[in-house]
């Protein structure tokens, strides 16, 4: 198994980062956010093309939205 490596992902949000996890079953990855007191999960999946897939960044904006509105009391 490769080790963990991670890159910048702005078109979901900011501090948001793509973990990329290779394994022998799949070429893993987990989208996140940092946060001060926290990571946030917002998206994990087996990789299968050389793009994220524009639903999968979707999911993380929605995701985002919706954690960002519950930590501000929007």
């Amino acid at each position: 198994m490769d080790d963990p490596r991670a890159k910048p992902v702005p078109s979901v949000g900011g501090n948001c980062h793509e973990l990329r996890v290779n394994d022998e079953a799949a070429q893993w990855r987990l989208v996140y956010r940092v946060e001060p007191d926290a990571i946030v999960i917002l998206e994990v999946f087996a990789k299968r093309t050389a793009k994220t897939p524009r639903a999968v960044l979707e999911v993380c904006k929605k995701r985002l939205r919706s954690y960002l509105r519950t930590i501000h009391g929007d």
